[in-house]
């Protein structure tokens, strides 16, 4: 029998490396896994150092400008002014807070403000204004009643279309019991139910107890209200009532389940 030629035996002298791995040679470098760790904890507090730099040391992110919005009665001047955007600071530290806490105390009028930074430079300003939905005259003056009852600002005119409060409680338990400031919220609960047309008409609310408010409307017309309660109820009989006797000229609809009307 014929024995293993040369080709199967392989070249003399030499080993099979074929299925050997490569090995790494001993000039090629290695980093530790320490190494690693320190470097990237190196890097990490650069970029930490870098980022505090640019927003509190460099010029780039500093306040340089404000704007206000939602501004009526108010003017942008004095809103900003009682803000006191220290112009300058670097934005971050920008005590916002502290902004719109001075802003409601010095300016009652503002029933909500937003300070917002706005990147890169600048401040905002965003004023929500209170309405007045009743007037309470005093010394010549008027009082402005918002719909949660506040007195907020007083002024030398009447604004248009804002009905004046005549509160002249006669002396009972109710007034014992809500006191002025009870009767006042009750008003303001009133308005805030009347249909949009009769509030447009409406020129007086008066109230004398608890369950004894009247709205004086233009053309000399009355509607006796009577409490607080059930005011959308009462919003609808009104309306209809008005829609079935416009020359009427008193309208009670104190017990809304059975309405009168009257011609005075």
């Amino acid at each position: 029998m014929a024995g293993p030629t040369t080709a199967q035996r392989g070249a003399p002298g030499r080993a099979d490396t074929s299925a050997r791995p490569p090995r790494t040679g001993p000039d090629e470098p290695r980093i530790s896994r320490r190494t690693l760790l320190i470097l990237i904890g190196v890097a990490a507090a650069l970029f930490t150092a870098f980022v505090i730099w640019v927003l509190y040391g460099s010029s780039w992110l500093r306040v340089e400008k404000v704007g206000t919005s939602g501004v009526e009665v108010l003017t942008r001047e004095e809103v900003e002014a009682v803000a006191a955007t220290p112009i300058g600071a670097p934005l971050v530290s920008v005590d916002t807070d502290a902004m719109e806490r001075r802003l409601r105390q010095k300016l009652p009028r503002i029933d909500t403000v937003d300070v917002v930074r706005s990147w890169p430079d600048g401040i905002g300003l965003k004023v929500t204004e209170r309405k007045p939905v009743l007037l309470v005259e005093k010394d010549g003056a008027f009082v402005e009643v918002d719909a949660k009852g506040v007195r907020f600002a007083t002024v030398d005119k009447a604004p248009k279309g804002v009905p004046l409060l005549e509160l002249t409680p006669e002396p009972s338990a109710s007034l014992r019991r809500f006191g002025g400031d009870g009767l006042l919220r009750e008003a303001v609960r009133v308005v805030g139910d009347l249909p949009a047309a009769v509030a447009e008409d409406t020129e007086a609310v008066r109230v004398t107890s608890y369950d004894a408010i009247s709205l004086l409307l233009t053309r000399d017309r009355v509607v006796t209200w009577g409490s607080g309660e059930d005011g959308p109820v009462k919003a609808r009989v009104l309306t209809a009532l008005m829609k079935a006797a416009p020359k009427v000229g008193h309208f009670d609809i104190s017990a809304p389940t059975a309405p009168a009307v009257s011609a005075s």
